[in-house]
C-alpha cells in the first residue's frame, strides 16, 4: 500500500526536540473509558511540547482495550494533536488481530503504528520477521518494531525487516547495547531508533553512545516539567543536572517501580492522580500502588518537582 514519505522525517524531526510521550488512557473508577477525562489528558500532554504521541500503547493499556474504545483513544488523540506532532498508535497481538487494530487507526487518521510484542509464545526469528512482514502488507501506515520480552531480533533478521516496505523504525526494550549497536550498524540509512526501557532516562546516556539518543518517557505522562528538564540537560551536556535528577528522582523511581510487578503503569498512572490528571485507575490485571507505596510515590514526586522548580 502506498506510504506518507513524511512520517518518518516528521517523526524524526520531533525526536531530537522532545521526549517521545505515551499518554494514560482514562478509566471511570468503574472500569469503563472515560473518553473526556483522556481528552483532557492528552491535550495538556500535547501542550508541553512532545516530539511524537504515542496512544493506546504499552502505558496506556492497549492489552485492556476492546476495538471500540481503542477507536475512540487514537480518535481523541489526532483530534487534539491536530498535525501538529506526529501520532503513532500502538497495534499488537498476533497480526490478524493487529490488522484490525491498525485498520482502525488508520480510519482515525494515525499516523503510524508502534507494532507491540505479540502475546505469549516464543517464536523463531523467521516468525518474527513473517509477523511484521503480514501486518505491513495490510495497512498503509509506516510501522516501528517494538523488541521487548519474547522479541529480540538478531542482525540478520533485522536486516529483513528493516527491508520490508512501510517498516521504518524500532523502539529497543531490552537494553542490551551490544546487541543494539549491532543493529544500528546494520539498519539503512533514516531508519528509526529509539530508548523503550522502562524509565528511560535512566539509561539514556547509554544509548546515545550507541547512535540512540531519541527516547521514550512514562515520566511525562505524569511530570512534563521533569521529564522536558531531563531531557534539555541531557541535550545541552548539563551533567550535573542530569545527575541529580538521576540521583535524586529518576533511581529512586525504579526501585519504587520494581516492588510490584505491573508496577511500570500503575506508579504512573496514580503519580497523575495525585497531579490531578483525570486518568482514573488501572484496569486488571494490574493493580493500583498500596497506602504505602502511594505514599512513597508522594513524597518521591515533590522532591522531583521541587528540583526542576514546580510544584505538585
Amino acid at each position: 500500500m502506498a506510504l506518507d514519505p513524511d512520517t518518518a522525517r516528521r517523526l524524526r524531526d520531533g525526536m531530537t526536540h522532545g521526549v517521545l510521550s505515551f499518554p494514560l488512557t482514562s478509566f471511570h473508577d468503574d472500569g469503563t473509558l472515560d473518553p473526556d477525562g483522556f481528552r483532557t489528558h492528552v491535550a495538556a500532554q500535547i501542550a508541553t511540547g512532545p516530539g511524537a504521541v504515542f496512544p493506546a500503547c504499552g502505558t496506556g493499556e492497549f492489552f485492556s482495550l476492546d476495538e471500540d474504545e481503542y477507536r475512540q483513544v487514537v480518535t481523541i488523540t489526532v483530534e487534539e494533536a491536530d498535525g501538529r506532532l506526529p501520532v503513532v498508535a500502538g497495534t499488537g497481538y498476533g497480526w490478524a488481530q493487529a490488522v484490525r487494530f491498525a485498520r482502525i487507526a488508520e480510519e482515525a487518521g494515525a499516523d503510524a503504528l508502534l507494532v507491540l510484542p505479540h502475546y505469549l509464545v516464543a517464536a523463531p526469528q523467521d516468525g518474527l520477521v513473517a509477523q511484521l512482514e503480514q501486518i505491513a502488507h495490510r495497512t498503509r501506515l509506516p510501522l516501528i518494531a517494538y523488541q521487548r520480552g519474547q522479541v529480540a531480533f538478531g542482525a540478520d533478521a533485522f536486516r529483513r525487516v528493516a527491508a520490508i516496505p512501510g517498516v521504518i523504525g524500532l523502539k529497543d526494550g531490552h537494553s542490551d547495547l551490544d546487541r543494539l549497536q549491532r543493529l544500528t550498524l546494520a539498519a539503512p540509512d533514516g531508519f528509526l531508533f529509539f530508548n523503550g526501557a522502562s524509565t528511560a532516562e535512566i539509561q539514556a546516556r547509554a544509548y546515545a553512545t550507541v547512535g540512540v539518543p531519541a527516547y521514550s518517557s512514562a515520566v511525562h505522562a505524569f511530570a512534563p516539567e521533569i521529564a522536558n528538564a531531563f531531557f534539555t540537560a541531557l541535550r545541552d551536556g548539563d551533567d550535573g543536572t542530569v545527575e541529580k535528577l538521576l540521583r535524586d528522582f529518576y533511581v529512586p523511581l525504579v526501585e519504587l517501580r520494581d516492588r510490584v510487578p505491573g508496577y511500570a503503569v500503575s506508579l504512573v498512572k496514580a503519580a497523575a492522580r495525585l497531579r490531578g490528571r483525570p486518568v482514573g485507575p488501572v484496569r486488571a490485571p494490574l493493580t493500583d500502588p498500596s497506602p504505602a507505596d502511594l505514599a512513597d510515590l508522594r513524597s518521591l514526586l515533590t522532591t522531583g518537582l521541587d528540583l526542576v522548580g514546580a510544584q505538585l
